[in-house]
């Protein structure tokens, strides 16, 4: 009997959705499953007081990759936003992240390049002597790792207190590959990224993701896991975009993640912060940072046209089942297991896994759209 479907598209988040609409445009016919409410997945916004409120964590598409750029854009017009988040030391000042001459000025006092290389110099060079004289010949964990590459005096005010409340655990228990580099910019530049383009949709990430469901069939609030072997009848592939260890039935134990609380809050004043993101960098602050909305969408006056705002504190905690799994574990005993799922995926011929959770990677955005790209190529 011929399936009805060409492919069940488990997951409605930017990769089941990239997926559908290439999908749909060579002719196939796609059902999208997804068990939220809602489309979209993590990049999914909710409207309030007139703000899309990036409901799972800020979002902000960044790629150098014209074909991408054109892609999304085809869709819906993309906006100028630039990434320039700030964040909030122990000391109680403000400073520019990334790393920059902004950053070098207000903790140093330097003023050129050659003034901020000298002093990145010698505090590397004073960590790398305390490391040898304690027997240390490369870093063991994070902390040593953080401290040689970028000195005392940054990984104490914006880096220890931000990280142990990203992992829940000491940066000297922490393993040092998580952070092999940091980006060091000699240049009063507050842009974060490094790519061409930058933005965030006009009007949201739902109009995104509905142009690129459209002309595919969507079920909402559909377990896949419920009706397993009448999902798996009704099309010729399956699109698995969920966790690959419940794919298999945990079969060999349950990988883990980091996930994030979000605390939302409508305050009556136009403008809160100043900007769209702030880093909490103080162990003492039990949030790691507060999004305030308004700044993806509105810049200059506009920001004062509505006379309320939408902030986010977001809190990293463990994650357990029931909540949300945001960040893989990278660790050996999670890359392990994953890479023994990894080959049970591979035997099956009729289902793709891709994306966040199948894959057990870290995506931004536009790496994800690539990698459907690639599969149809």
């Amino acid at each position: 009997m011929k399936q009805k479907y060409d492919y069940l598209i488990v997951g409605a988040g930017l990769f089941g959705a990239t997926f559908a609409r290439l999908a749909t445009d060579r002719g196939y016919r796609c059902m999208v499953i997804d068990k939220r409410e809602h489309a979209g997945g993590n990049v999914y916004c909710e409207e309030i007081e007139g703000i899309n409120v990036h409901k799972y964590g800020a979002h902000i598409f960044h790629t150098s990759n014209r074909e991408v750029w054109d892609f999304v854009n085809a869709i819906v017009p993309f906006n100028r936003y630039t990434n320039s988040p700030v964040a909030q030391a122990p000391d109680g000042r403000i400073y520019n992240l990334p790393f920059n001459m902004n950053t070098f000025y207000s903790m140093w006092g330097v003023k050129t390049p050659a003034e901020a290389e000298a002093k990145l110099a010698e505090q590397r060079e004073d960590a790398l002597q305390r490391m040898a004289a304690d027997g240390i010949e490369s870093p063991r964990n994070l902390e040593e790792q953080a401290i040689a590459l970028i000195g005392r005096d940054i990984y104490e005010l914006l880096i220890k207190g931000y990280t142990e409340k990203q992992w829940g655990r000491k940066c000297s228990e922490l393993p040092a590959f998580i952070i092999r580099r940091l980006p060091v910019r000699l240049a009063f530049d507050n842009n974060y990224f490094n790519d061409c383009f930058q933005g965030i949709p006009e009007g949201g990430y739902n109009k995104l993701i509905s142009g690129l469901l459209d002309g595919a069939e969507l079920r909402l609030g559909c377990d896949f896991f419920a009706d397993r072997e009448y999902y798996e009848s009704i099309a010729s592939k399956v699109v698995f975009t969920g966790k690959i260890d419940e794919y298999f039935g945990y079969r060999y134990g349950k990988l883990e993640y980091r996930t994030v609380r979000f605390e939302t809050e409508v305050i009556d004043e136009p403008n809160h912060q100043g900007c769209a993101v702030v880093n909490y960098t103080d162990a003492a602050v039990p949030y790691t940072r507060v999004i305030e909305h308004k700044h993806f969408e509105s810049f200059g006056p506009a920001v004062y046209e509505n006379p309320h705002t939408v902030i986010s504190r977001e809190y990293s905690t463990e994650w357990c089942d029931g909540m949300e799994p945001y960040y893989p574990v990278n660790d050996e005993r999670n890359q392990t297991l994953y890479g023994r799922y990894k080959k049970l995926a591979e035997e099956c011929d009729d289902v793709i896994f891709g994306g966040r959770l199948a894959e057990y990677k870290y995506y931004d955005m536009a790496p994800v759209i690539e990698k459907v790209f690639e599969l149809w190529k």
